[in-house]
């Protein structure tokens, strides 16, 4: 026989707070996870990169001055594009020395290299950079570039830059969006450490979407916990 709960019944009270507490279950995001790197490399070290929700995987080899990288991140659009650059001279897009990667025209992924001279002009072919070996994976959302670059002896740190596009016509990325997670996307990369970002302002937590998605996570958690004793003194009713 059913048993019908009322509006007011304890357990219909507990339902409905479980019912709660999985609507506030944090969203998914990128996280320096290792199980995220699907070429079964090794990296040596990894930071979650301040804007576009990505991340950069990195090992520096000194004895070969070589720099490898896993980088992560989601396109604007599934039919978009992901860039990671290092720029030798200055610290924004302009300059940049760009492994972009993108859907091919048979649906494949390929990584192609770029000279960002400016914003209006953006040159495939080669780079400052000898680049050894690329590809580039899209699983769940995400694009994924892996490459290893051969960098002067002499580089401590470097310029990064990363880039997030929503279109590519006819096998050219178009123009990224400028707003301020778009602009922010840069940092140096201390090749022996972590990553610091240029900006004092973009690993705000006001600012920096990373920063709010953290903040909001922080949140979610609170008020999880919060149900929670309220799911305990419930039960204790029993």
């Amino acid at each position: 026989m059913a048993v019908l709960l009322r509006p007011t019944s304890p357990f219909f009270l507990l339902l409905a707070l479980t019912s709660l507490v999985l609507q506030l279950s944090p969203v998914n995001s990128l996280t320096c996870s290792p199980e995220k790197i699907t070429n079964k490399r090794v990296y040596s070290n990894c930071t979650e990169l301040p804007t576009l929700n990505s991340t950069l995987h990195w090992t520096y080899t000194r004895q070969n001055s070589s720099l490898s990288i896993a980088f992560a991140a989601p396109p604007a659009t599934p039919n978009g594009w992901i860039a990671w650059a290092i720029n030798p001279n200055q610290t924004g897009m302009v300059g940049s020395q760009s492994l972009i990667a993108f859907k091919n025209s048979n649906g494949s992924m390929i990584v192609k290299t770029y000279n960002i001279s400016s914003y209006s002009s953006i040159v495939e072919g080669k780079i400052a950079f000898e680049v050894p070996e690329s590809s580039a994976e899209f699983s769940d959302g995400v694009m994924m570039i892996f490459a290893t670059l051969k960098l002067p002896e002499t580089m401590t740190e470097v310029n990064q830059v990363w880039q997030v596009g929503g279109s590519v016509n006819d096998g050219f990325p178009a123009k990224h969006e400028f707003l301020p997670a778009n602009l922010k996307a840069t940092s140096k990369l201390q090749l022996n450490g972590k990553a610091q970002s240029n900006s004092t302002t973009a690993d705000s937590p006001a600012r920096s979407p990373a920063g709010a998605q953290a903040s909001g996570s922080a949140s979610i958690n609170t008020g999880v916990y919060g149900i929670l004793a309220v799911i305990g003194c419930v039960l204790g009713f029993f």
